[in-house]
């Protein structure tokens, strides 16, 4: 009897652990959340549809899930029932993902901790920071430009908002190129690089894996390339 008890015990725990080795855990905490609620959502052909939700009555933790093929972006949104919706944008991948946040910084507290996909793109996203702010500064000094009809400084602009483009592009696709290994490489290039010319492209995707290839965004980053070339 022991004996059996134990063997089911070891099947028990091994089907709990493939169940859940096909699924993405999103769960954490929402500091100072007392009532609102919580949604998991993806894109499912360019409309974003929720996957999970949970209503939060007084405890602030939380804990969604999803079905997952391979990696891809996810949302987690708090509605607050204040007419306000918040945003979270991570990377999941099958296993864990812990998102802590609070409620009067929602976004801008997040602290992520999964996925490797999420490491490797936090990693660009501190870089593309600083083109966003460089772009800022730009729109900022063509507008004073402008108003002041400085058609010199105008013209520097001009030439400027071309240089830092071009220089995101590169830096983009060469991010991509030595991330060929992971899914972030054509999901930053549907998403950053839409507008490069079809070269720079074929250069990224020609790096990419076979793994990565047969994944969801390298199938979809395919599609548009050949889409592109079908319409030259």
């Amino acid at each position: 009897m022991q004996k059996l008890l134990v063997l089911l015990s070891l099947c028990f725990l091994f089907s709990c652990g493939n169940e859940t080795s096909d699924s993405l855990i999103v769960k954490g905490n929402i500091k100072g959340l007392k009532k609102g609620t919580v949604y998991l959502k993806k894109a499912n052909d360019s409309t974003l549809v929720i996957v999970d939700s949970m209503q939060i009555k007084g405890d602030s933790n939380f804990q969604l899930e999803s079905a997952i093929e391979s990696p891809e972006i996810f949302y987690l949104y708090l509605d607050k029932n204040d007419n306000d919706n918040n945003r979270i944008t991570f990377f999941g991948d099958k296993g864990v993902t812990e998102i802590n946040t609070s409620l009067k910084r929602f976004n801008y507290d997040a602290k992520i901790k999964g996925s490797k996909q999420q490491d490797i793109l936090e990693d660009y996203m501190r870089m593309s920071s600083k083109f966003k702010n460089k772009n800022l500064d730009l729109i900022k000094e063509n507008f004073e430009a402008i108003k002041a009809n400085d058609t010199a400084l105008i013209s520097q602009t001009e030439k400027s908002f071309k240089s830092l483009e071009k220089r995101k592009y590169l830096y983009t696709a060469n991010f991509a190129i030595n991330n060929r290994n992971s899914e972030v490489a054509p999901y930053l290039a549907l998403t950053e690089l839409y507008n490069a010319n079809i070269k720079l492209l074929d250069l990224v995707n020609d790096t990419l894996t076979s793994t990565i290839k047969a994944s969801n965004y390298g199938k979809e980053f395919q599609r548009f390339i050949d889409k592109i070339k079908k319409e030259e």
